[in-house]
């Protein structure tokens, strides 16, 4: 029973996002808010809703190693293995901005988290810094597609009002019972195996909560789009970083085990190497994505022997 509330949970956590996306869009246009501002904060924030929803839940119900081990593990999968098979798919260029902004900001975030755990805990003062330098960036970003424009893919359909708002609340209420099923049934899923709270986080719910992140990816691809995919990774990591690892700590401090400092010091590692070899070749070959793939396979088996 514990595996099928599991997978409600993941899938109340997907349509919850997206009701709340939807709805939240909505808004924003009868509001007369820009397209690009919209793209770049509520649909981004939506695509991290599912790891926000478990990452907080777990930190309320006490369940440190699963609040943070959800955010390396999502963030571990999305740069490794959904940009590993984006390259398999189709090879694609890297964008310039994506190297020279985004990827630097990402490798920071990490390295920022490794110094604040570094004493075991990730305090509020520490969440309110993460959720700070979390604005500067949405404002640089903001500010720069503003000043580049570029089409970002939001529906034309307008909902009233209180349609809307009625997709709010129900998105909203769905993504916070799926992140109660979700914290609930990992943890005894855990204790019937007899598995830590960090390996279930780093595994099952990390790949479940990056769903959306795998399908708009894939899906990207498969149009020829594939530079967007690595775009919308790297995006997603900083959010799940800096908002997801900042709102949870700020609501509830975190405490840290000692394996979750190995987690983030592989994630830097990754992150560094992929980064390096974007700037050296310019673009993400079959090769490379297939290194990246087989290192994720390295690493879930590194972490369930461990």
């Amino acid at each position: 029973m514990m595996y099928l509330l599991l997978i409600v949970g993941f899938f109340l956590l997907i349509k919850g996002a997206d009701y709340f996306v939807e709805g939240s869009s909505a808004i924003a246009k009868l509001l007369k808010v820009p397209p690009v501002v919209i793209g770049l904060t509520i649909v981004a924030m939506g695509t991290s809703a599912p790891e926000a929803a478990v990452s907080i839940t777990a930190g309320l119900a006490g369940s440190n190693d699963l609040a943070l081990s959800n955010v390396i593990g999502s963030n571990i999968f999305n740069l490794v293995l959904i940009v590993g098979i984006c390259a398999l798919i189709r090879p694609f260029i890297i964008d310039k901005a994506i190297m020279q902004r985004d990827f630097p900001i990402a490798i920071l975030g990490s390295v920022l988290l490794l110094f604040f755990i570094r004493d075991s805990h990730l305090s509020r003062i520490e969440g309110i810094i993460l959720l700070c330098l979390m604005a500067l960036y949405l404002v640089m970003t903001v500010i720069s597609a503003i000043r580049n424009p570029i089409d970002i893919d939001i529906q034309d359909r307008y909902l009233p009002m209180h349609t809307s708002l009625m997709y709010i609340g129900l998105g909203l209420a769905a993504i916070i019972f799926g992140g109660d099923l979700v914290v609930d049934n990992a943890c005894r899923i855990a204790a019937a195996f007899g598995l830590s709270e960090t390996l279930i986080g780093l595994t099952i719910v990390a790949i479940g909560t990056s769903l959306p992140e795998l399908v708009t990816s894939i899906t990207a691809s498969r149009k020829g789009e594939s530079g967007l995919a690595l775009g919308n990774v790297v995006g997603s990591n900083i959010f799940n970083i800096m908002f997801i690892l900042g709102l949870s700590s700020t609501v509830h401090p975190i405490a840290a085990e000692p394996v979750a400092f190995m987690d983030i010091l592989i994630l830097i590692a990754m992150t560094t190497v992929i980064y390096v070899f974007c700037r050296i070749r310019s673009q993400m070959g079959r090769l490379m994505g297939s290194l990246c793939v087989a290192a994720y396979v390295i690493y879930s088996v590194y972490i369930i022997i461990r």
